[in-house]
């Protein structure tokens, strides 16, 4: 193994913190690094539609940092929403967006507008720790956001 692999290998470990929706710490991250499959959390789902929430699970969504994620964002169609937060893109890489079979690997996202009925699914590695959110821009209710806490 080589000494940039013993140190991102150590770094993650430093970094993880246990929880449910962790991903578990890899001995050897491979020639995939921290996109392993060993290294990736559980998917997680969100859903825009008009007087519906976000997010159906438990609040805050737990992350590792240093692991993988996959965020599916599935609008129906019922209303031009958004999907913002600043704070929490800035929190992760982005490895990848994926719209219509289309990849778009971005430097920086604020925010994701969906005019009409679709699905994007956004890869990321979680990297500092926090708590960050993502919300319906406008909308007041506690539905209508979806809280990250990166460990």
């Amino acid at each position: 193994m080589t000494i940039v692999r013993r140190l991102m290998a150590g770094l993650v470990g430093i970094l993880a913190g246990a929880s449910a929706q962790a991903a578990p710490l890899c001995d050897d991250l491979g020639f995939a690094g921290l996109l392993a499959s060993c290294n990736r959390g559980e998917p997680i789902a969100l859903t825009l539609a008009s007087g519906q929430p976000l997010f159906a699970g438990e609040q805050p969504v737990e992350l590792q940092s240093g692991a993988y994620y996959e965020i599916e964002i599935t609008a129906d169609g019922s209303a031009e929403l958004a999907l913002s937060g600043a704070d929490f893109f800035r929190s992760i890489w982005i490895n990848e967006i994926v719209v219509n079979d289309i990849e778009i690997r971005p430097m920086a996202v604020d925010s994701l507008e969906f005019d009409d009925e679709g699905t994007a699914r956004m890869s990321f590695v979680a990297i500092r720790p926090g708590t960050f959110a993502l919300s319906i821009p406008g909308s007041q209710g506690e539905t209508q956001r979806v809280e990250f806490a990166i460990r």
